[in-house]
């Protein structure tokens, strides 16, 4: 390997060949690791879901004929003397509520009779999921980056197992509510670490095959198992307490996947990672040079190297918004990020606002993401990014706005286009991950991600209130979801190409948006500051 000198990792470790034994194997568990992260994201389908109900009946009332007379959170006064409905007097439900039991779920909802008054509650507690998301989010990266890419990937996943076994347990909403958040904060940590591990030890063809096909595969066979459990498991304690078993099945795989040897180079632990690699060539079956990483590889893979004068300062969020370019990018990246989770996690929740069977609702919901997978990594290379963004959200705008046109009594072609609709949401949300991850400069590169990923959370902090909108319509929350995605889809046709493009290292190098004009504008600032 004496000829190696200035080789980068996947140089050094080109020996091992791209989809061995080692690869594969690795590929396969960390994707299937992604199956509790599909499910426990929309869990809440069935766990937080309100059937029907009517306020109960009072005591010396003998009418339970009427459901929700005047309306599910009030009843007519009765007396002794004078029947019911006599009256036109109202009263608040002082005896409770009766749910209809036509799926026969129990639910927090009502468990703990969180409707009318304490309707709110019910989205609340999926927001404060997707609160500990963002929490996940922002601090996953640094603690991986800490202490290493596996401890973390399989202490978030136990911890997954672990808080959804104490949420079975709860005794009122806000202990719910608070183990909500920490699940929110394993599942989002666990898929990133994961993510992290898998591209970090596999060659650059396999890894576009697993971060688009493999991870996302993983999400949408969990979120297809969702509805199969929570059929055969009607109470939410115990559907919480099966979506921890496949957490725990997953730990002995703490012997089989290594911890990344560029993580190990970078800190130092050049035998650690010599001996990874050594391992995978065995299993691969194929001869190993006498030194891998010698001395000189590894201050090179272990240190930055700085050549050109921008590369030598450290770089800060600010820098985001700092020259036009990149401030453009950031801001649409932003309100793209947003609105797409805020779409996607809509319409995957929004299974119990169609009419029909609720578990065949979601596994239509999964079915159709997992097809949109593939669709989309067979199109990822072989179409401009911004075309597809912009084709597929403003397919999804224009079909759930047509929502609008159809008569409700219309359930199956609501339900068709509902579901049909999350098509072009769910292969934006895909794409958009390596999208901005070419537009953004390496020497902001996380940062750009970083900021963006998590502005896009706070959409889906926001959508279970979106769905409950549809308490009092159910177009509405479609009509809502097709506007912004329409003004998204506008918005990415301005950004730059990146496909078969090399990726720009310094922010001098970021493309303009089309149409802006920033160059210009940039080169007139730079003579005015002259």
């Amino acid at each position: 390997m004496s000829d190696n000198r200035g080789h980068d990792y996947d140089h050094v470790t080109s020996f091992l060949g791209d989809c061995g034994c080692f690869q594969k194997t690795i590929c396969v568990l960390l994707s299937m690791s992604a199956i509790p992260v599909g499910y426990m994201g929309v869990i809440s389908v069935f766990t937080s879901h309100t059937p029907e109900f009517r306020c109960k009946a009072s005591g010396n009332s003998t009418d339970s004929s009427s459901w929700g007379l005047p309306d599910s959170c009030s009843r007519y006064k009765t007396n002794a003397t004078q029947g019911p409905g006599v009256s036109n007097d109202t009263e608040p439900c002082l005896d409770g509520w009766d749910f209809s039991n036509d799926t026969q779920i129990y639910t927090i909802a009502t468990e703990w009779h969180l409707v009318c008054g304490d309707a709110w509650k019910v989205p609340f507690s999926t927001s404060v999921f997707f609160f500990g998301v963002l929490i996940g989010s922002l601090i996953c990266g640094d603690l991986s980056d800490r202490f290493g890419r596996k401890p973390v990937f399989f202490f978030t996943i136990a911890l997954q197992g672990v808080i959804a076994l104490v949420q079975a347990s709860s005794v009122n909403w806000l202990m719910f509510c608070i183990l909500n958040c920490l699940r929110g904060l394993g599942q989002i940590s666990s898929y990133a670490s994961a993510l992290a591990l898998g591209s970090e030890m596999l060659t650059r063809s396999t890894r576009v095959t697993f971060t688009m096909l493999g991870q996302t595969l993983g999400c949408g066979i969990g979120y297809a198992l969702l509805p199969l459990f929570a059929y055969f498991i009607r109470g939410w304690r115990m559907l919480l307490v099966a979506s921890a078993i496949p957490c725990f099945l997953f730990i002995p795989a703490w012997w089989m996947i290594p911890e990344s040897p560029r993580w190990l180079l970078h800190h130092g632990r050049v035998d650690e990672a010599e001996r990874i690699i050594r391992n995978a060539a065995k299993r691969n079956k194929v001869p190993v040079p006498e030194v891998i990483f010698a001395d000189w590889d590894c201050l090179e893979l272990m240190q930055n190297k700085v050549d050109k004068k921008e590369d030598k300062r450290n770089y800060s969020y600010m820098d985001l918004l700092r020259t036009p370019n990149l401030r453009n990018i950031t801001i649409i990246g932003i309100f793209l990020w947003i609105t797409l989770s805020m779409t996607y996690y809509g319409l995957s929740l929004s299974s119990s606002n169609l009419n029909g069977n609720i578990y065949l609702n979601c596994f239509f919901s999964a079915a159709i993401d997992i097809m949109t997978y593939v669709f989309t990594w067979l199109l990822v290379e072989r179409l401009p990014r911004p075309t597809l963004i912009f084709c597929t959200m403003m397919f999804s705008g224009v079909i759930l706005l047509t929502l609008n046109l159809i008569p409700e009594e219309n359930s199956v072609i609501l339900q068709v286009l509902a579901l049909v609709g999350k098509i072009g949401i769910t292969c934006g949300f895909c794409s958009i991950f390596i999208f901005l991850s070419e537009l953004m400069p390496t020497v902001v590169r996380s940062k750009g991600l970083g900021i963006t990923s998590s502005a896009g959370r706070t959409g889906a902090i926001i959508s279970p209130y979106i769905i409950y909108l549809g308490v009092y319509s159910r177009i509405l929350p479609f009509i809502i979801f097709g506007v912004i995605s329409i003004m998204a889809a506008v918005l990415s046709i301005l950004l730059p190409d990146t496909r078969n493009k090399k990726l720009t290292d310094l922010i001098s190098e970021v493309k303009p948006i089309r149409g802006c004009g920033c160059t210009k504008r940039r080169t007139w600032e730079s003579v005015v500051q002259e």
